[in-house]
């Protein structure tokens, strides 16, 4: 263990190509203490979503392939191409902690599963407003800060709504929300290149995604797409219900705030 001081390649994010794997195999980088006593593996790849974009960090295991060390993953940062999962090493009462994770160790690992549900369902529920505004007739509302957390998760939009028509408003949005829901939908993400990116987008990107990158584009069935590195449903029938519970106008921004029935995996027929 100690602090990083070589250069490491960029982790491989695997939940960018399959959101839905809750275990897999990596090899340890480096592990290293930050902050003073944070202490954090880096491993070649993960399927653990690191905070950001709206939406909390998984948490889970990293376990050792050969000694079955097991270290428990808290919270999980992306920076400068390397994702970070922080942590403890594991041990049971009465016995002596094995060796700390070394550089080139093989290691598993597990999502805490209806955590990593719960949130993606949030994340979709979140994307699937930015379509039934426009369905609703606000085209214009361009979509801006996402807060797919469950303490009170909200969509922010450029444009405002007439006092006067806000509850009629939410009554809309929550109908075709779960309109939207029951029809159901394949959700798809690609990563390509800018115009294709932009095309599936509608045909314009906001201005923060360079024009020489390859941006990853979530699709919800058949709604048009949108730039976003998280982790979704495989189906929207997934998310269940949704209850858009209030909308508010403030200094030329609008924000719907809703909530999901319930915190269970939604089966798909």
């Amino acid at each position: 263990m100690g602090i990083l001081s070589e250069a490491l390649p960029a982790t491989k994010l695997v939940y960018f190509d399959d959101m839905w794997q809750l275990q897999a195999h990596g090899r340890v980088l480096s592990v290293v203490e930050q902050d003073g006593d944070r202490l954090a593996v880096i491993i070649n790849q993960t399927i653990m979503y690191p905070q950001g974009g709206g939406q909390p960090c998984d948490t889970g295991n990293i376990i050792s392939v050969d000694s079955q060390q097991k270290f428990r993953v808290e919270d999980v940062r992306s920076k400068s191409g390397l994702v970070y999962h922080y942590g403890y090493y594991e041990v049971a009462e009465g016995e002596e902690a094995t060796s700390a994770f070394q550089k080139g160790e093989d290691v598993t690992m597990v999502i805490d599963a209806e955590r990593r549900s719960f949130n993606s369902r949030l994340h979709t529920a979140g994307h699937l407003l930015d379509a039934c505004m426009s369905n609703v007739g606000l085209t214009s509302f361009e979509p801006g800060k996402g807060h797919h957390f469950p303490d009170g998760p909200y969509v922010e939009y450029k444009g405002t709504i007439p006092a006067a028509d806000t509850e009629k408003m939410r009554a809309a949005l929550e109908a075709e929300a779960n309109r939207l829901v029951s029809a159901g939908g394949q959700v798809s993400a690609v990563v390509v290149p800018y115009l294709e990116a932009a095309a599936l987008c509608g045909g314009v990107l906001p201005d923060y995604i360079p024009k020489e990158s390859c941006p990853r584009v979530v699709s919800l069935g058949d709604n048009l797409g949108g730039p976003c590195g998280g982790t979704h449903v495989y189906d929207i029938k997934q998310i269940g219900h949704i209850n858009v519970t209030q909308i508010r106008v403030r200094k030329g921004t609008t924000k719907v705030s809703y909530k999901l029935k319930d915190d269970g995996l939604v089966s798909v027929a």
